[in-house]
């Protein structure tokens, strides 16, 4: 097996509560703003250890990650060290914060931008939490607002508003193990409805406004997106295995079972089902079977997943961009494949939905991803091939000032990123 372990590969490693996945592509292009990122391999594995988005076993992570990566690794025909992995959860916690400086000459020059994203990102972290990410949102100049890039205006005030993206550190901590014991290393831990994003959304989606929902196997994440800004961010303790836990305590079946049953016969909408059909599950003998309405079914999993999108819409609400979503809402995440939910999101949500499947841009093996429970994992490899090639043009440019890097950076995050 070859082994190629910079420069052109990247891997992508998406720790779900129920399945862990890892995407493996090569970067073609020089364009670090529109990456060529040909698919190579997939792996997949079922988690062990994980609890909604949070490590509790590292080292049944650890041989999740482990499975997931040397059969992408397999299929790629190469071996990686390093990873570009997800982090999700209920502690994930996002503020804007603004940063006003004053211009110190007759134009605004890049040590001016670079000294108003430090006061915009001078905030109390507590010692338990750590930053991911701060992304530029936009730069107002002299009240001057919706201004992506001000290097060379003229003015004497200028403002950053920044959107920060902060963690709890064990749960970063913890992740970081579990692949470090699995023999990888952690590239960086990107935020999964950003990775997502990358995969499955389209700039046109993000200027008119859109509601990015994973439904995942532990949670739900919520990412509302208007003006190409990302606007909030939620994350619902419900997901496919709370529709699981229904499927046991209402048809006594044990939990295996019960995962076998929603995903071949299990529909968002009970009105779909014909009233006599039945389906066949094992009986309390090892001998025996039972016979299970098809219908009763798909009334326990449509009453739980109204639940779940009825407090995703109410989320939507809560961000003040309900009525500014021309994009609607993209489902994505391994539920999005639940028969039947496309249509009951829109029986609540007055706007269009639709199913977000990552493939568009992408090259390679793309028929392996195109899957909306890839969505992370691609979106995980594009961001990995944006930094390789931001970190090849910088090289290529060493001569230039680091501070020339960093505005080049917060630029493209602004312009490119969303």
């Amino acid at each position: 097996m070859q082994r190629k372990t910079s420069g052109g590969i990247v891997a992508g490693l998406d720790i779900g509560s129920t399945r862990t996945s890892v995407v493996i592509a090569d970067v073609t292009g020089e364009d670090h703003r529109n990456p060529g990122v040909k698919i190579l391999g997939v792996g997949q594995a079922r988690t062990g250890g994980i609890r909604r988005e949070l490590v509790t076993d590292i080292e049944a992570t650890t041989e999740s990650v482990r499975k997931a990566v040397k059969e992408a690794e397999l299929m790629a025909g190469v071996t990686v060290e390093a990873l570009y992995t997800g982090i999700a959860g209920e502690h994930i916690h996002a503020q804007p914060s603004n940063g006003v400086v004053a211009v110190g000459g007759e134009e605004i020059a890049p040590g001016d931008v670079e000294r108003v994203h430090e006061v915009a990102q001078a905030i109390v972290v507590p010692v338990d939490r750590e930053v991911f990410h701060a992304i530029p949102q936009e730069y107002i100049v002299d009240a001057q607002r919706g201004i992506r890039d001000p290097i060379g205006m003229a003015g004497t005030r200028l403002e950053a508003e920044v959107f920060i993206v902060t963690g709890s550190s064990t749960a970063a901590q913890n992740l970081r193990k579990s692949v470090s014991r699995a023999g990888y290393r952690v590239a960086e831990l990107v935020l999964e409805p950003i990775a997502s994003s990358l995969a499955v959304l389209s700039e046109d989606e993000k200027e008119i406004g859109v509601a990015l929902v994973e439904l995942g196997g532990g949670t739900t994440d919520v990412a509302v997106f208007h003006e190409r800004k990302i606007r909030y961010l939620a994350t619902l303790p419900w997901g496919g295995s709370t529709l699981t836990n229904d499927i046991v305590k209402g048809l006594s079946l044990p939990y295996a079972e019960a995962t076998r049953t929603k995903e071949r016969w299990g529909t968002a909408r009970a009105d779909t089902v014909d009233p006599n059909e039945t389906f066949e599950v094992p009986g309390p003998a090892a001998d025996q079977t039972r016979q299970i309405p098809r219908e009763l079914l798909a009334h326990i999993m449509e009453q739980r997943m109204d639940e779940i999108i009825n407090l995703v819409v109410d989320q939507i609400e809560r961000s003040g961009f309900g009525g500014k979503l021309g994009g609607g809402i993209v489902l994505t995440g391994g539920g999005a494949s639940m028969p039947g939910v496309i249509e009951l999101t829109e029986r609540i949500f007055a706007g269009p939905v639709r199913c977000g499947i990552p493939g568009n841009g992408l090259g390679g093996l793309v028929d392996s991803v195109r899957r909306p429970k890839f969505a992370t994992g691609a979106g995980l490899a594009i961001f990995g091939a944006r930094q390789v090639l931001e970190t090849a043009g910088e090289r290529g440019g060493a001569g230039k000032a680091s501070v020339d890097h960093m505005i080049r950076w917060m630029k493209d995050w602004l312009n490119d990123f969303f």
